[in-house]
C-alpha cells in the first residue's frame, strides 16, 4: 500500500530513530573505540527496513513474488484457508532480505485469518502448520490465490494492513514481517510452476507461476 518513505519501511523508523540516537550518544561520549559495535547494529537495521520500489514482471496471467528471499517450497498441497488442493510455493527470507510483502496479483480479499502458534526455523516445512501465521484469501478474476504470512525463528511481529473487501492490485505493497520469515503462496492447480526449489526471488520483480484466467 501506498506510504511515504519508499525507501526505508515506515515500519523502521522508531528502530533506527532508538538505535541512531544511543549510537550517535555512545559516540559523542566515547568515541568510535566504544560505539563501533553501534555503528554496526545501526547499519544492520537500516539494511534491514529498506523497502526499494519495484517494477511488475511483465507478461499474461502472472503470479509475482510476494516476498524477496530463497524458494524452500515447489509441491501439491491442500491450501487449509480456501479448503482445496492446491500449488504450493515459498519463499523463505532471511535476515538481509527486504521484508515488505506484496501482493502477487489483482484481485479482490475475501478473508483474512490470523493464527496465534510456536516461531520454529521458518526455513522448516512445520512452520507453514505450526508458526504464527496470517493468511490471505484473494478472488484473482475468479482464480483463487492464498498469500500466508508466517512469521519464523527470530521474526515475531507480522503486520497486514488490508482488510476483507479490499481491491489490491499486483506489486502493492500490503504487509511486514519483522526478521526472518516466510511467505507460502496457495495457487490453482491449472498454476504452471515459472521457479524451482533453490531460486532466489525478488518481491514483483519475479514471477512465481502462470495462472491462465488472471486478471
Amino acid at each position: 500500500m501506498m506510504y511515504p518513505h519508499p525507501i526505508i519501511a515506515k515500519e523502521g523508523w522508531p528502530y533506527l530513530a532508538l538505535v541512531g540516537a544511543v549510537t550517535l550518544l555512545v559516540h559523542y561520549l566515547g568515541g568510535i573505540g566504544w560505539s563501533w559495535p553501534l555503528w554496526i547494529i545501526f547499519f544492520f537495521v537500516l539494511q534491514f527496513f529498506r523497502d526499494p520500489q519495484r517494477i511488475a514482471a511483465l507478461g499474461r496471467d502472472l503470479v509475482l513474488s510476494p516476498a524477496d528471499g530463497r524458494i524452500v517450497v515447489v509441491e501439491k498441497a491442500n491450501d487449509p484457508y480456501a479448503d482445496r488442493e492446491a500449488l504450493k510455493i515459498s519463499v523463505f527470507m532471511n535476515v538481509f532480505n527486504v521484508h515488505s510483502n506484496r501482493s502477487a496479483v489483482n484481485g479482490l480479499v475475501k478473508e483474512i485469518q490470523y493464527f496465534p502458534g510456536k516461531f520454529v526455523n521458518a526455513d522448516l516445512d512445520k512452520a507453514s502448520t505450526e508458526n504464527e501465521r496470517n493468511a490471505v484469501v484473494i478472488d484473482a478474476n475468479g482464480q483463487i490465490v492464498t498469500l500466508v504470512q508466517v512469521a519464523g525463528l527470530i521474526a515475531r511481529r507480522i503486520l497486514c494492513y488490508i482488510h476483507v473487501g479490499d481491491r489490491l492490485k499486483a506489486g502493492e505493497r500490503y504487509g511486514f514481517i519483522r526478521f526472518g520469515s516466510r511467505v507460502d503462496v496457495y495457487l490453482p492447480l491449472t498454476a504452471e510452476p515459472l521457479v524451482s526449489v533453490g531460486d532466489k526471488v525478488f518481491a514483483t520483480n519475479t514471477a512465481l507461476a502462470r495462472v491462465p484466467g488472471l486478471d
